[in-house]
């Protein structure tokens, strides 16, 4: 029988523990929450936009820079494809445009995006691989079919949600951004 009392003892104890470290790791989540406002809220904290671009490793900083430096950490939605604009209208991986399509009806219910930020890129490498040329020894050319692209895609945006703003970007490799109307 006092072994029996013992067990019953340990698991009180055991419990008692385990509820302070749930109430401390919670408390430590609601302090969390307090800090960083805005995390995991959606629409209550202004997200204001969803952002395509490419998925080159090379511009990822110079990106995240970019919205930073415009006030828009953590205030946009993110959808990453190889070639941006490009690579929500080829053919050729039709996955990746239902994939920005579905992304963008998401972001728009739960966040209530008001404004898709598209950024292509110069030297961009899917844009060789889907379109068979490399337009970068050829810089007025290279901007000439991205902006053919980026224009297509807001298009497409506007005939589906008339409402949202689209902003057209191509960024060079140094993280310089020009607006392509």
């Amino acid at each position: 029988m006092k072994a029996e009392n013992d067990r019953s003892d340990e698991s009180v104890r055991w419990g008692r523990r385990r509820f302070v470290r749930l109430a401390v790791l919670g408390g430590g989540a609601s302090l969390f929450a307090l800090v960083m406002p805005g995390r995991g809220k959606g629409a209550e904290y202004g997200t204001e936009a969803l952002l395509l671009s490419c998925m080159d490793y090379r511009l990822t900083y110079q990106t995240e820079n970019y919205m930073s430096g415009r006030g828009l950490r953590d205030k946009y939605d993110h959808v990453i494809l190889a070639g941006a604009s490009l690579g929500a209208l080829t053919e050729k991986f039709p996955a990746w445009n239902k994939t920005f399509w579905e992304h963008l009806d998401i972001a728009i219910q739960l966040h209530k995006i008001h404004r898709v930020i598209l950024i292509d890129h110069r030297d961009c490498g899917a844009y060789k691989v889907i379109l068979g040329k490399d337009f970068a020894a050829e810089p007025a050319k290279e901007t000439e079919v991205h902006a053919e692209q980026l224009r297509e895609l807001r298009k497409r945006i506007g005939e589906k949600y008339p409402k949202l703003e689209v902003e057209l970007l191509l960024m060079n490799l140094d993280g310089k951004v020009e607006t392509i109307s």
